[in-house]
């Protein structure tokens, strides 16, 4: 499976937009409504209203800023993590600095975008994942790729000592599968692929699948 065939979610998507900027949430509601993808099912304007509705909506998607003034995004996103809501969080930011990125990814979340992306690219990744892809945009990718070359880490899959089911796993984690998807490609239980993951993210000196991915992607290149 790759991800241009990764299936479609059943039905609209049910989203959640927490932003501390009136105009801004207003713009993306606009932006969504567009299409026939997403339903926004709420918005919210600061960190505390938004974990209400996360925990009383259980959206099927999230929209988190990370600068809000009374609780950053960070914060937010690992309650939500530490919850277990089956709702995959996307950043959407201004911010491009190496270290929030590497924080947000760090914390969970499924995906980090910014504000200044045109709409029409914006709702491919939105799409991409609602479809259960891990979403980055195309300049973050680069800045993590640079961030990760490091001494500290293993050149390949071989050097790091990664198990046969192990390196199938990164690759699929390489193409943007969550683990759910993962899951279903090798026909284990989530569980399992939970803990193959967190084996090849000590094994690579990682904290984060988003990171594997483009340590993985970064090697195919070299």
């Amino acid at each position: 499976m790759n991800p241009a065939t990764l299936p479609k979610p059943d039905g609209p998507q049910r989203l959640l937009v927490i932003d501390d900027h009136p105009l801004f949430r207003k713009a993306v509601l606009q932006l969504v409504a567009m299409t026939g993808d997403f339903e926004v099912v709420g918005e919210a304007s600061s960190g505390p209203e938004g974990l209400e509705l996360a925990q009383s909506l259980q959206p099927d998607m999230i929209l988190l800023d990370l600068n809000m003034r009374d609780m950053n995004g960070i914060e937010v996103l690992k309650v939500i993590k530490s919850w277990g809501l089956d709702a995959r969080v996307v950043m959407l930011t201004v911010s491009d600095e190496t270290a929030d990125l590497v924080a947000a990814l760090r914390a969970g979340a499924d995906g980090y975008l910014l504000k200044e992306m045109e709409p029409e690219e914006l709702l491919v990744k939105l799409k991409q994942a609602a479809r259960g892809q891990v979403t980055l945009s195309e300049r973050l990718t680069r800045v993590l790729a640079h961030s990760l070359r490091g001494d500290t880490r293993p050149r390949d899959p071989d050097e790091a000592g990664l198990s046969e089911q192990e390196s199938r796993i990164l690759d699929l984690i390489a193409q943007g599968m969550s683990n759910k998807l993962i899951a279903r490609e090798l026909n284990i239980a989530d569980g399992t692929v939970k803990v193959h993951v967190k084996h090849l993210l000590r094994k690579l000196n990682l904290r984060s699948r988003v990171e594997a991915a483009v340590w993985a992607v970064e090697r195919r290149r070299t």
